[in-house]
């Protein structure tokens, strides 16, 4: 019997498991790992999409936010137990083939690349309106280059180059939020006059109809329904889950990016937003001026006008960075699994997966000029692309489900990081993920009088649809690959009993193994020979 011979399902993924992160350098620590989880719950939905939800719902949108960011920590403890269970760069595309199968696995890594693809292409478009700010000359498409090859070049160079750009652009953002906390909190406990206007806690039901206005484009339902956008100040937060499979050490940073989620939400978030809405009526708030532009100005300090435009661009640009850098591990995961192409395997001497990177900018490129020609058609794309961002967090919450049912039941080994709360917070958390489908399709509906000025509701009924279409005729393209690929094996590597298929007999070189889970097609090797065997061939 062979060295090999005798190998359980259970073996055979491990060695599946490692040659996926073949290839990665581990060289993220500590400091920028921090950085990246609070960064990616700062950018453009709080310096500048707060401003129309103020306006329109009151003082009970910082309700609506610590919800949503209850939620947003319940998604973080669920990622948390999948990451310290299997730390891979493929993160929920590589969990959801482990517990759900190929389709699942090809579903989610091109959703989520839907979602960032369509969100960098919005990101860059807006670093050249942000730029116009202070040269209005400036033609967009030279921003829009000169954005992206930063961006581009910093992602190409390493994990730690990109690690470093989020650790500076995180800074930047924290750094303006806690001054603006500092300030903010002076004038609300010394009630200092703002504009005319006295600051103070009172304001919150003084304030022009009141702490829940009613009078509103939605009625008493507007704090509610507004969650749905709500949901995607937070997107970005998910990301530590790619990052983690380039961390250092992500059974020690993991835990602490994690639980540290729910205070940033809290002091960041909610803090500022309360500060917010005492200094000033939420009607004083204008859509497509920073609130904290707005602020500061009625204080007299209209420079600070300019120092929060430079935080945007910053927001901008990293989010741009975020999306190369998840996109290109993503589309590497799937190029794997034969369901993305194969150049999308390539990595650099660093451990970068440039080609996937380098498809992502292209798009990114070719994106900016359709959203020039036709911004009312990209915003739908880009509504359609918050869908994803739904869908996204969903499979995080049904992979914790899967794991800690196979956990219990002793087929798999438990996370040492498990959430609390299971199964009770994951079901809440995939409820509201459906609410804010449907909240999208009311208040979508309820936005215009006419039909394809309603956004939320054309994608929910008919972007969804036509996405998923789209999605279903790519399977079946890829899906003989696939099958070739895997031997058939085609589905989640676990029942609730055990593994799924009989064990592995016969070995390939690591280099061979399809690295995702249950996804390794094992290729007979011929036996090496290192001599002559019989006399003819003497």
């Amino acid at each position: 019997m062979s060295q090999r011979e005798g190998r359980t399902s259970a073996d055979f993924v491990a060695e599946s498991e490692d040659a996926e992160q073949e290839g990665y350098k581990k060289t993220l620590g500590r400091r920028q790992v921090q950085m990246i989880a609070i960064g990616g719950a700062i950018g453009t939905g709080l310096f500048l999409g707060s401003a129309s939800r103020l306006h329109d719902n009151g003082p009970a949108l910082v309700l609506s936010y610590a919800f949503v960011g209850l939620i947003a920590y319940f998604l973080m403890r669920a990622l948390g137990e999948l990451v310290l269970y299997r730390t891979t760069s493929g993160a929920f595309v590589s969990w959801m083939r482990e517990f759900f199968g190929e389709k699942a696995a090809y579903y989610t890594g091109w959703m989520y690349w839907t979602n960032w693809a369509l969100t960098g292409i919005a990101e860059l478009s807006a670093v050249g309106l942000y730029v116009q700010y202070w040269w209005p000359q400036m033609p967009t498409w030279a921003t829009v280059l000169i954005a992206l090859a930063v961006v581009l070049v910093v992602n190409l160079l390493s994990a730690k180059a990109f690690g470093e750009f989020e650790f500076w652009a995180s800074v930047l953002k924290v750094t303006a939020i806690v001054v603006f906390l500092a300030v903010g909190l002076v004038v609300v406990v010394m009630s200092l006059d703002v504009g005319g206007h006295r600051a103070g806690i009172q304001n919150l039901w003084s304030n022009p109809g009141g702490f829940w206005p009613t009078d509103g484009a939605f009625g008493w339902a507007g704090p509610i329904l507004v969650m749905s956008g709500v949901v995607f100040a937070y997107a970005a937060i998910e990301m530590v889950g790619i990052a983690a499979g380039e961390m250092e050490d992500p059974k020690r940073e993991v835990p602490k990016a994690v639980n540290a989620v729910i205070v940033r939400i809290a002091v960041f978030y909610c803090g500022a937003l309360f500060l917010l809405v005492c200094i000033l009526p939420t009607s004083e708030f204008t859509p497509g001026i920073s609130p904290f532009v707005t602020v500061f100005g009625r204080m007299g300090m209209p420079w600070m006008a300019s120092v929060i435009q430079a935080v945007l661009i910053v927001a901008a640009m990293s989010s741009l960075n975020s999306g190369l850098y998840t996109t290109g591990r993503v589309l590497r995961s799937l190029g794997i699994a034969k369901q993305a192409p194969g150049f999308t395997l390539k990595m650099s001497t660093s451990g970068v997966p440039w080609a996937g990177i380098v498809m992502t900018a292209v798009v990114y490129v070719f994106g900016s000029v359709l959203n020039a020609l036709s911004p009312d058609a990209f915003e739908i794309a880009l509504e359609a692309a918050a869908i994803a961002v739904l869908f996204t967090w969903g499979t995080i919450f049904v992979c914790q489900l899967r794991l800690r049912r196979l956990s219990d039941r002793g087929v798999v080994p438990a996370s040492p990081f498990r959430a609390p709360g299971t199964p009770w917070t994951s079901y809440l958390g995939l409820a509201f993920l459906v609410f804010v489908v449907i909240g999208m399709a009311i208040s979508g509906w309820q936005a215009s009088p006419y039909f394809w000025h309603k956004t939320g509701f054309v994608v929910v009924a008919i972007g969804l649809p036509a996405l998923l279409v789209i999605f279903e005729v790519g399977w079946l393209i890829v899906k003989p690959r696939v099958v070739e690929a895997t031997g058939g094996q085609m589905l989640g590597r676990w029942t609730d009993d055990g593994p799924r298929y009989a064990p592995v007999r016969e070995a390939a070189p690591k280099t061979e193994l399809i690295a995702a889970v249950g996804t390794a097609r094992v290729k007979p090797q011929k036996p090496k020979r290192t001599g002559p065997t019989d006399e003819k061939e003497k």
